[in-house]
C-alpha cells in the first residue's frame, strides 16, 4: 500500500471537521441551517405514522446530528434576513392578520434565529451572521414610504437592534449582500437610489460601532472567475473601502456554481478562483467561499453529473484553501433533501449528501481537498493551480465543462452579450416555454411574513432574488 492509499485508509471514517481540525490553519467548514429540520424530524422518514413522529421528536433529528458532526461552523440561512426578523403585525383580535399578514418596521420576533443561534452556541460551533443589508429580503414596501432621512435611520437602527441582541454570540456577520450588478458597477437597488453610494460604508461603520469586536464581511455572487467585469468591480468596491478606512474585514464570494453553466455563470477555474482570493488578500482581507452549492441536472450527459460535481467541490477549494487569506469554506446547506435549489430553479442534487444523508462522491471531494491542508496532504494536491491545463494538456474541467461565449471589451475583460443575472434567464426561460424573455420583478412585499419563515416550505421566498438567492 503506497503512502496515498494509506493516507486515504487512515481518512476513511473522519468527518469534515475532524480532517479540519488537522489542516496547517484554522478553516470553518460551515453550512447554511434552517430551525425546521434541525428539531424536528421529516415526516417522510416515518410513513406518515404519527406515533413514529411523535417518539422521532423526542430525540434529535438526523439533520441535526449531520450538522453537528460534520462542521465546525453554521449560518443561519434565511432567518436572520430583515424582513422575516419583523414580527407579523397582530390583529385587533388577537393573532395575525389573515388576509393579508404584514410586519411593522421595528417589530422583531427573534425566536426563530434564536433557535439556530443557541443551537450552535450550545454544540460549540461557531455562528456567522448572515445578513443585515440586503435589498431583496428587506421590508422595501415599508421603507418606500419614508423620507431618505428616514429611511437611513432605519437602516442603522435594524443594524444596531440585531447587533446588538446577539453581540457576544454571533462575532462575524455579512452587512453588505450583492451590491454590484453583473457589470461590475454598483446596483440601482432601493438602496442605492434613495440613500446614495455612501450607504455600503455607512452600514459597515454602524456595524462596527455597533460591535466593535465583530469580524464584518461583504458577500457578492458571480465574483470568483479573476478576468470577469463583476469579480473586478467586487475587488474595486473592497478596494474603495480598506482605502476610505472603513471597518470592513473580509469577504465572501458566494460559489453557487452550475456546472453547465456559460459566459458569467461558468464554473471558474481553479486557477481564476485562487488569483482572484490573492488579491483580495492583499488587501488584507480575508476570504472565504460563503454559499457554496453544484447544481449538475443542466449537463446533457448523465455520466458527466457526479464526476463533475466532485471535481468542482474538490478542486476549487483545494485551490481556495491553499491561498493563505482563504479561511472559509461555508455550503449553502449539506443534505439535497433541503436546497433552495430545488425550490427556486429546478430538480437537482447539488449538495455532498444525498436525500438519505448518505455521502455522495461530491462529499469525498470536498473532504480530499481539506486533507491537501493536513500533514496527509499537498498544498493543492493534484489540481492545476498556476495553468487552466490538466495533466494531460486539457483544459480543466474536460469533457464536462462548456465552451462559454462571451465578449471582450475594450477594458480586457470578459462580458457576457446578455448581463441579466442567470436566475433571470432561467426563470424567463421556465415561464415562456423555453422563449427568453425579461420578466418582472416582483417586489419581497408579495411575500407575506408567515409565507417565509421556512424556505424549504414556502418557496415564495424566492419570488424576488436580485441574483442568486444568499
Amino acid at each position: 500500500m503506497d503512502a496515498k492509499q494509506t493516507a486515504s485508509s487512515h481518512r476513511d471514517g473522519l468527518t469534515l471537521k475532524q480532517v479540519a481540525s488537522q489542516a496547517c490553519k484554522y478553516i470553518d467548514i460551515g453550512a447554511a441551517a434552517l430551525p425546521g429540520p434541525l428539531f424536528s424530524p421529516d415526516v417522510q422518514d416515518y410513513n406518515g405514522d404519527d406515533q413514529l413522529v411523535d417518539v422521532a421528536s423526542t430525540i434529535e433529528t438526523h439533520y441535526s446530528r449531520t450538522l453537528r458532526s460534520e462542521f465546525n461552523a453554521c449560518v443561519v440561512e434565511h432567518h436572520l434576513k430583515w424582513t422575516p426578523l419583523l414580527a407579523p403585525t397582530i390583529s385587533p383580535h388577537g393573532g395575525t392578520s389573515t388576509d393579508k399578514p404584514d410586519c411593522k418596521l421595528g417589530c422583531y420576533d427573534f425566536s426563530q434565529a434564536d433557535s439556530v443561534v443557541d443551537w450552535g452556541i450550545r454544540n460549540g460551533i461557531k455562528v456567522k451572521g448572515h445578513v443585515l443589508v440586503w435589498h431583496v429580503t428587506s421590508p422595501i414596501h415599508l421603507l418606500e414610504q419614508l423620507p431618505p432621512d428616514q429611511v437611513r435611520e432605519e437602516v442603522k437602527r435594524h443594524i444596531f437592534t440585531v447587533m446588538g441582541h446577539y453581540r457576544g454570540r454571533i462575532k462575524v456577520w455579512d452587512v453588505v449582500n450583492e451590491a454590484l450588478s453583473p457589470d461590475g458597477e454598483l446596483a440601482e437597488n432601493f438602496f442605492f437610489k434613495t440613500l446614495g453610494a455612501s450607504y455600503i460604508e455607512d452600514c459597515f461603520r454602524w456595524a462596527h460601532e455597533a460591535d466593535p469586536s465583530a469580524t464584518l464581511l461583504y458577500n457578492d455572487n458571480k465574483v470568483e472567475r479573476v478576468g470577469s467585469a463583476k469579480a473586478k468591480g467586487f475587488y474595486n468596491l473592497l478596494d474603495d473601502l480598506v482605502s476610505k478606512g472603513v471597518p470592513v474585514h473580509g469577504c465572501g464570494m458566494q460559489a453557487h456554481w452550475n456546472a453547465a453553466g456559460v459566459g458569467e455563470s461558468q464554473v471558474p477555474t481553479p486557477r481564476q478562483l485562487k488569483e482572484q482570493i490573492r488579491r483580495l488578500g492583499n488587501l488584507g482581507l480575508t476570504v472565504n467561499l460563503s454559499e457554496m452549492d453544484v447544481r449538475v441536472s443542466q449537463l446533457e450527459n448523465p455520466e458527466f453529473r457526479p464526476m463533475a460535481q466532485k471535481q468542482i467541490y474538490h478542486d476549487l477549494v483545494a485551490a481556495a484553501v491553499s491561498e493563505p487569506a482563504c479561511d472559509g469554506i461555508w455550503l449553502w446547506g449539506f443534505t439535497d433533501r433541503h436546497t433552495w435549489v430545488t425550490h427556486f430553479y429546478y430538480d437537482d442534487e447539488p449538495l455532498i449528501l444525498d436525500e438519505h444523508y448518505h455521502r455522495k462522491q461530491a462529499y469525498f471531494g470536498l473532504r480530499e481537498a481539506l486533507v491537501t491542508l493536513t500533514p496527509h496532504g499537498s498544498i493543492g494536491g493534484n489540481t492545476p493551480l498556476d495553468s487552466d491545463l490538466d495533466v494531460d494538456g486539457n483544459q480543466w474541467g474536460y469533457p464536462w465543462k462548456k465552451e462559454s461565449p462571451s465578449m471582450m471589451m475594450s477594458d480586457g475583460l470578459m462580458r457576457d452579450s446578455d448581463a441579466r443575472p442567470d436566475w433571470e434567464v432561467e426563470r424567463a426561460k421556465s415561464t415562456t416555454g423555453g422563449e427568453e424573455k425579461e420578466p418582472p420583478r416582483p417586489s419581497v412585499s408579495d411575500v407575506s411574513i408567515d409565507e417565509s419563515l421556512d424556505e424549504e416550505d414556502n418557496p415564495l421566498e424566492f419570488k424576488a432574488p436580485d441574483t442568486e438567492i444568499s
